[in-house]
């Protein structure tokens, strides 16, 4: 009881400085983020493979997998996310081509 205690105390000051943190970053900012979540995420797809592997009881399986899911979702997400963002900054068709000659 008292593991549980300290690991819910951890995970809750984690919640709290997450938000914090996460509020306080510049719009400028955002994309180097994406990354390091993304990056963070793809560390969590590892764990939860590794977890649903091992099957030391069912609960932890079945954790471990839908970890899996969301961190897949997140990272495809975040993925899809910087592509578009990076889209914005292509030149259009029409500035790209040559102007005619009239």
């Amino acid at each position: 009881m008292e593991i549980l205690a300290a690991s819910l105390t951890v995970f809750v000051l984690a919640i709290f400085v997450g938000f914090e943190v996460i509020t306080k970053v510049p719009p400028t900012l955002h994309t180097p983020l994406m990354s390091g979540s993304n990056a963070i995420s793809g560390i969590t797809i590892i764990g939860a493979i590794l977890s649903v592997g091992a099957q030391h009881t069912t609960l932890s399986a079945v954790l471990g997998a839908i970890a899996l899911v969301f961190a897949t979702i997140n990272v495809v997400g975040g993925f899809l996310v910087t592509h578009r963002m990076l889209q914005m900054f292509k030149p259009s068709r029409r500035e790209s081509l040559p102007s005619q000659v009239k």
